[in-house]
């Protein structure tokens, strides 16, 4: 949809969708089993009510309306009715504690809250002596809220409804479309704070202008109509999926498909049919790593043609999915035959059946990974983006798809390399500032207008850009050596039997690394092995699960020692955690993204133990549970010695 001046904000462009589609379905929930659907005409209908509902609640233009919750049409309505009435929409991280949610709303300086449940409820009332600001909060489920003082409690439906009452008079219908109208694309639009992985979070300011032209670049590019599917899963504070779910959602008039709740994910996006797929890397290494689970419980024959089929998707599936035409007959014949018996039904478990494409970003994503659901018949893409670019900054175009880089500029973006290394982009998307730090703004934003990434990368010959880590975090060993950490975190992330690692090396004499178990994926192996254990802990400390991450560490070692300006970051030493990286512990952001510097001061005695020659120590650390309460793990951490193998040279070291 080309958008014109009249149609410059979602609200604008919700009603323009009611116009010539409104019988189309724009919204599912999944709720007891059931999906329930509204189309383009009820959405407009129920913003427009809920919008007129705010209003007697004294919401009003520049107002803060804060949104915390699971990905409910409700909640993404609410973004919608607080823009129509030109007030700003703050979306929250559902998972965060009651302390993070008070530090962003009272920094943004909310007035007005949307929550799911009783749960959301709870955290703000637990935290409303720090919300001066904060008057109202609506909910949308009602259970277990009946016996509330409701003075400044308000149930979404009432609203809605009462709203729906003031629309059918003159003044009030008349008022509320003299509003709609008053807002321009250089309003701003929302504003969406940064998962805060070097320290609080910022809150990044996105016009209609931003975010309609970010929304128009992927639908652009991708050709999405008003036939797609997505499902909303992901958290919806994220500028992914504000994006994607939100913004082209309305600017295309797809319909957005709102799961039952996060352990129905896959049989929901199954049911759907999503055409359209976005998911950072975690969430297909965790779809990996559940499909490679449950082949080691399958009959020998089975896990046979399951690898021989797999052995051969590696060999000529990425070219058969780009439309290569060297590829053997008897390949087409043989790929043909396993993806009816084998990636065929993959697509379909993972609910990719009729995926027209799909994305991942948020993180570099390894490169077997990536090739691995291409290869099955997968259209994965990879872009690089930023919340400060309201998402696009580079994208694969069809037919320059490759693992170990993250594409071309996208579609009016603008990309340099600082002498540095640092990546600088400009476009249409890129943000106003951050709200309330002009200092953090003009630290960021060049006098011409580019934004500064943080990220280190660089152009190859064929004019695709490479990151190889965050800028601040590349670095090198005493000797010399590249290491950087997140290319090394990332190799070692491919193997099922490990969720996170955090590499050490800078100004260090050697690479080390923190490596933490998938429960899941190890818990079924030690089943299988009739391994008993009663905790993580005790699992993660085994000496055969040493053992079985030893392998794969040395396989890592081995890889790298074959890549160039690679061979110096092998990993000399390494431990297993004795617990899981935790978001509510502080050592993950809520996108799930490490924060490395938090985990060096936090596990400062463990990496001496890494560089000294130790080989088992002792180690106590404070936990969060999850009702809050804290306590303290402790145990008895080994530490694993690693072999390093000779550095490959590479062609022109052996020209020399």
């Amino acid at each position: 949809m080309a958008v014109t001046a009249r149609e410059d904000t979602f609200p604008k462009l919700i009603a323009l969708n009611a116009q010539i589609r409104p019988a189309r379905t724009a919204f599912r929930h999944k709720d007891f089993g059931i999906w329930q659907s509204w189309n383009w005409h009820d959405v407009h209908e129920n913003v427009r009510a809920f919008a007129a509902g705010l209003q007697t609640l004294g919401l009003k233009r520049g107002d803060k309306l804060a949104i915390l919750g699971s990905n409910r049409p409700r909640l993404y309505w609410s973004m919608a009715a607080a823009q129509w009435l030109g007030a700003i929409p703050i979306p929250v991280y559902s998972d965060s504690v009651a302390e993070e949610i008070a530090y962003v709303l009272a920094h943004a300086e909310v007035t007005h809250a949307v929550v799911q449940d009783q749960e959301q409820v709870d955290k703000l009332l637990s935290v409303i002596d720090q919300l001066p600001t904060l008057v109202h909060i609506l909910y949308d489920k009602e259970r277990g809220l009946r016996d509330y003082d409701h003075t400044r409690l308000h149930a979404i439906d009432s609203l809605i409804e009462q709203g729906r009452e003031l629309c059918r008079q003159d003044a009030t219908s008349s008022a509320i479309e003299h509003e709609l109208q008053s807002g321009s694309g250089a309003d701003l639009a929302i504003i969406l704070y940064t998962s805060g992985t070097t320290g609080r979070p910022k809150g990044v300011m996105l016009t209609h202008d931003n975010v309609v032209k970010a929304a128009e670049i992927g639908c652009s590019f991708d050709k999405l109509t008003d036939n797609d599917e997505i499902l909303a899963y992901l958290p919806i504070a994220w500028v992914g999926d504000h994006i994607f779910s939100y913004a082209q959602g309305i600017l295309a008039g797809f319909c957005v498909n709102c799961p039952e709740s996060p352990e129905t994910v896959v049989e929901d996006r199954r049911e759907i049919g999503s055409t359209y797929v976005f998911a950072p890397p975690r969430i297909f290494e965790n779809l990996l790593t559940l499909t490679m689970v449950r082949m080691e419980d399958a009959s020998p024959l089975k896990r046979k043609m399951f690898r021989y089929f797999l052995d051969l998707a590696n060999r000529v599936g990425e070219k058969i999915l780009n439309g290569d035409a060297d590829v053997s007959a008897l390949d087409r014949i043989l790929y043909g035959l396993g993806n009816a018996l084998v990636y065929a039904p993959l697509r379909n478990r993972f609910g990719f059946t009729k995926i027209k494409v799909g994305y991942t970003a948020g993180e570099a994503i390894g490169p077997e990974l990536f090739r691995f659901y291409r290869s099955i018949g997968v259209n994965l893409k990879q872009l690089y983006g930023q919340t400060e670019a309201a998402v696009y900054v580079t994208m694969h175009p069809d037919g320059e798809i490759r693992a170990d880089t993250v594409g071309r500029p996208a579609p009016q973006i603008e990309i340099r390399i600082d002498e540095n290394g640092e990546v600088l982009y400009r476009s249409p998307g890129v943000f106003v500032g951050y709200y309330k730090d002009d200092e953090k703004t003009a630290a960021t934003k060049t006098s011409d207008g580019f934004v500064r990434s943080g990220d280190a990368g660089f152009f190859e010959p064929g004019g695709h850009l490479k990151i190889i880590d965050r800028a601040k975090d590349v670095g090198r060993l005493t000797d010399g050596s590249l290491f950087p950490p997140k290319y090394i975190e990332n190799k070692l992330k491919f193997y099922a039997n490990i969720k996170e690692a955090v590499a050490f090396g800078d100004h260090r004499n050697a690479v080390t690394c923190f490596i933490n178990i998938d429960l899941v994926a190890v818990g079924n192996w030690a089943e299988r092995h009739n391994i008993t254990y009663a905790s993580y802990q005790e699992l993660a400390g085994h000496p055969l699960v040493y053992d079985m991450i030893a392998r794969h560490v040395d396989e890592v070692n081995r890889s790298l020692s074959m890549e160039p300006g690679m061979g110096g970051a092998q990993i000399q030493r390494f431990l297993i955690l004795h617990k899981e990286l935790d978001a509510d512990d502080g050592e993950l952001t809520r996108t799930q993204k490490v924060r490395r510097g938090f985990i060096a001061e936090r596990y400062a005695p463990l990496i001496v133990a890494l560089y000294d020659g130790t080989r088992e120590t002792d180690v106590s650390t404070e936990v969060t549970f999850e009702d809050g309460r804290k306590g303290t793990i402790s145990a008895h951490v080994h530490i694993r010695d690693m072999k390093i193998y000779p550095v490959t040279p590479t062609p022109l070291e052996n020209a020399a």
